[in-house]
């Protein structure tokens, strides 16, 4: 079972990289999704797939079973879903006002829309750059 999630985290990582380079930013958002889905299940897998007990504690403080299941992998991966939802969710709402403001969801004509004097400005720091 744990090759099988490795295999499938792989799949998931190399659809989020196909995603993310592409030029329109919704797909970028997905992609970004699909790389935090692709570690969360890496972290998961990492963590070992145990059927044992619950990790509860007697009250003299030892353990109640032999084999536990551990709990760490688990609140890493709770913690990280809510973390990128957040961040999904700020990335959404400046995708949606970047296309009010632009019209546009493709990354190389939001790169057109800025102004003349900053890309000639970019120009010239390119250029001594290279004569240097």
């Amino acid at each position: 079972m744990e090759t099988v999630l490795a295999i499938l985290s792989g799949i998931l990582m190399a659809a989020s990289v196909y995603l993310m380079l592409s030029r329109n930013l919704v797909k970028f958002l997905f992609g970004m999704i699909l790389s935090t889905s692709s570690v969360n299940l890496l972290v998961f897998n990492n963590g070992g797939l145990t059927r044992s007990a619950a990790p509860f504690l007697t009250k003299e403080g030892t353990p109640a079973y032999t084999q536990m299941a551990n709990s760490v992998p688990q609140a890493l991966i709770l913690t990280a879903i809510v973390i990128s939802f957040a961040l999904l969710a700020c990335a959404l709402v400046m995708a949606y006002r970047a296309y009010q403001e632009l019209g546009t969801v493709d990354t190389h004509e939001m790169r057109l829309a800025e102004p003349e004097t900053a890309k000639k400005t970019e120009a010239t720091v390119c250029e001594s750059k290279v004569t240097a």
